[in-house]
């Protein structure tokens, strides 16, 4: 069975609320998108359709699946009741370098999130390799996470690790592989994309020093919260 359009919205919207909670995504910081090889219901929430949208980059490996993805400048605490507003669907061409972009009228964004190029490059790596049905991918600033990134000291795979993972045996269930911590790049860069496509082949979240960190999950993005909070709070005992 096919997951519907309005559950994953509602998923979306919970992890953008809990995110925010967290004080992780202030103002229209951060942002999520899933990768869906089937969805029901899309052309009821987005009626409109821009066929052969460009694409950042190449995504073959995508080609046929749906991205859905918060719009730039959006507030992620605005997901859950305002999703057509917030968010929209981009269904991948077969050679990848183009979609159908699908939204609502309503939207209130003129472009997806700037980060789009290190969700695509991400779901891209990860189905491209296992093939997999649904990936999730969120960003986010959690404050604890990112002052520890600022310490010359642990920015390092060894140490940063170490100081997380002394706190909670709770943290090594959810991040089994650790983190990956990579060295401050400009925030949308293609940089910063090649390596954190790097970094989360082997890890489930990359910290991106001095700015955030960027989480995957085969699950849900409420999942890859989920793994956010255990982090954030071993970062928080730490500090």
């Amino acid at each position: 069975m096919n997951p519907t359009i309005t559950d994953v919205l509602a998923d979306m919207g919970a992890a953008g609320q809990r995110l925010d909670a967290m004080h992780a995504v202030e103002a229209g910081a951060g942002n999520l998108s899933v990768a869906l090889r089937d969805v029901d219901g899309l052309d009821e929430l987005f009626p409109n359709a821009e066929p052969g949208a460009p694409l950042p980059l190449a995504v073959p490996e995508l080609a046929g699946y749906t991205i859905l993805v918060t719009g730039s400048g959006c507030r992620l605490r605005d997901v859950a009741q305002q999703p057509t507003r917030t968010v929209s669907a981009f269904i991948i061409d077969p050679d990848g370098t183009t979609a159908t972009w699908r939204y609502h009228h309503d939207r209130t964004f003129a472009r997806p999130t700037s980060e789009f190029n290190s969700h695509l490059a991400v779901h891209a790596d990860q189905i491209g390799r296992r093939g997999i049905a649904i990936h999730a991918v969120i960003h986010a600033q959690p404050p604890y996470l990112v002052q520890l990134s600022h310490n010359a000291a642990l920015r390092n795979n060894t140490d940063f690790n170490k100081a997380l993972f002394r706190w909670e045996p709770e943290t090594i269930v959810q991040l089994p592989d650790g983190v990956e911590v990579l060295d401050f790049m400009v925030p949308g860069s293609d940089t910063l994309m090649e390596n954190n496509v790097r970094g989360l082949r082997d890890h489930r979240m990359t910290i991106w020093s001095k700015h955030g960190i960027m989480v995957r999950s085969d699950v849900s993005p409420l999942d890859a919260v989920d793994k956010t909070e255990y982090a954030e709070t071993g970062a928080m005992y730490e500090i």
